[in-house]
């Protein structure tokens, strides 16, 4: 069973997709544990598996994908083997998901009030008449101006950083334990992300949620996390405190993200990492990061790395630490 401090423990999740050319994987053995009031931030080039791995936890991976194997725990039940009926019940009472593109959430044709108040009801938090005064409280929460006034308003009518406030609002109107945001300050410009991300630090405190943060971005991980989950061609390839990622990072991988986003002299040329992320359907031989690892040894390329322990809770799947096995 999971620690007692373990809100959901992911464990050898699986996920992917029937195309025409055949099984495509995206998630490859993903595990990972959320504790009770951490932000575990997942993190990745696109295309690396993150997003599937959210909408794999909430069982809404739609056909031709399909989860394949593995197991999401979450308060100790495995959510991949309860009935449809009860995961209804979950999703949006007990963990919620925030979409990079709020658009994506929001129904156009119903008022912003009218699908906050939704949520309390469909889930038997409050009826009708207490909703719609509750749907108004929580666009204060989220610091919207004039609440009262944005609760009659239609998602086009609101600015795209208004919308994510709402998208919030709703993720957290029946106070689930988790909310996992998937690349939620993606789509808006910098200003509006660094309120965003503090109105989620803001509402995390308040509302003692834990919170899987998507992202690309190491800058938003080293703001926002407690721990991160380095993700590459479906697999997790690092995982430690946020602090020991960035002070010794062990995978080649995570080195060359970091060494992407450092700041560098004026005219100096900014690192990058050789190469593209592979496609999933033909990925290489052994690791999937060798034809672009400077590091790569000669078992890189035929020989899949196992997770090995390089401190206490850091862990690396690279062939580089090996030895650290025995």
């Amino acid at each position: 069973m999971p620690a007692p401090s373990a809100l959901l423990d992911v464990r050898h999740l699986v996920a992917g997709f029937d195309l025409a050319s055949g099984l495509v994987q995206a998630v490859d053995g993903v595990s990972f544990v959320v504790h009770r009031g951490e932000t575990l931030g997942l993190v990745g080039e696109s295309g690396s598996g993150k997003s599937v791995t959210a909408l794999s936890i909430m069982r809404l991976v739609q056909p031709p994908g399909r989860i394949l194997g593995g197991s999401v725990l979450f308060e100790g039940h495995d959510l991949l083997s309860l009935p449809e009926r009860d995961m209804r019940r979950i999703r949006g009472a007990w963990i919620s998901l925030i979409f990079q593109d709020p658009m994506t959430t929001l129904n156009p044709v119903f008022t912003i009030g009218h699908q906050i108040a939704e949520a309390l009801v469909v889930h038997g938090r409050a009826s009708r008449a207490e909703a719609r005064a509750q749907a108004v409280d929580l666009l204060a929460a989220v610091r919207m101006a004039d609440p009262a006034s944005r609760a009659k308003d239609y998602p086009h009518e609101l600015s795209g950083g208004m919308r994510q406030r709402a998208v919030i609002a709703i993720a957290l109107a029946c106070r689930p334990s988790l909310v996992i945001a998937d690349e939620p300050t993606t789509a808006l410009d910098v200003t509006i992300q660094a309120e965003i991300l503090d109105l989620l630090r803001e509402m995390k405190a308040r509302f003692g949620l834990s919170l899987l943060l998507i992202t690309h971005d190491l800058g938003v991980i080293a703001e926002m996390a407690d721990r991160v989950a380095v993700m590459y061609a479906g697999r997790i390839v690092e995982q430690a405190p946020v602090r020991e990622v960035f002070r010794a990072p062990a995978h080649p991988y995570t080195r060359g993200l970091l060494a992407s986003v450092r700041g560098r002299s004026p005219g100096q040329p900014l690192p990058v990492i050789e190469g593209t992320v592979p496609d999933l359907a033909s990925l290489p031989r052994g690791c999937a990061f060798a034809p672009r690892c400077p590091e790569r040894l000669d078992v890189c390329r035929v020989e899949a790395p196992w997770p090995v322990d390089v401190a206490a809770g850091h862990a690396v799947r690279c062939h580089l630490h090996a030895t650290r096995r025995r």
